[in-house]
């Protein structure tokens, strides 16, 4: 499956990473049902490629699952790649762009993924997993709209 997600943003490019490049920021974003935690043990406020950040969520059902990224690629102030090592997915590799514009900023996510487990997976990914990571990501355009405010002009 892939999810792409485009938000225009009346911040600075400067200002998005600053948000964006703090690893913290991310609970921020997330839904509460998620129960997201950051577990890593040490932890930075940027993030950097070979990162690897350790949580704990509840993405179904509301049972706890450990959900281990790396920071896999990094070109500070316009893009970073997180990829899953372990945890709920077979597949997840989500790419974060941020390209400057007249009027703000647009921020672009696109996230692959897959549950595996063959069709009962890609069942599963059509019946729940699709509506939830969309779920994911509308909070998260509302929250940021909260945070940052919305963009006048352009596309939303």
């Amino acid at each position: 499956m892939v999810l792409i997600r485009t938000q225009h943003l009346p911040i600075s490019l400067p200002q998005a990473w600053e948000f964006f490049n703090d690893p913290h920021n991310l609970k921020t974003i997330t839904p509460p049902y998620m129960g997201f935690d950051i577990t890593s043990e040490y932890i930075l406020n940027k993030v950097y490629a070979g990162m690897i950040i350790t949580y704990r969520v509840s993405p179904l059902f509301n049972i706890p699952l450990r959900w281990i990224t790396e920071i896999t690629h990094f070109e500070a102030p316009h893009f970073f790649v997180d990829n899953q090592k372990s945890g709920p997915f077979k597949i997840w590799h989500h790419q974060h762009f941020f390209e400057e514009t007249p009027d703000g900023i647009k921020m672009t996510d696109i996230v692959h993924y897959s549950v595996g487990f063959g069709w009962l997976g890609r069942l599963t990914e059509k019946l729940i997993v699709e509506k939830r990571v969309s779920e994911i990501f509308d909070y998260r355009f509302r929250k940021l709209e909260e945070i940052f405010g919305k963009q006048i002009s352009g596309e939303n």
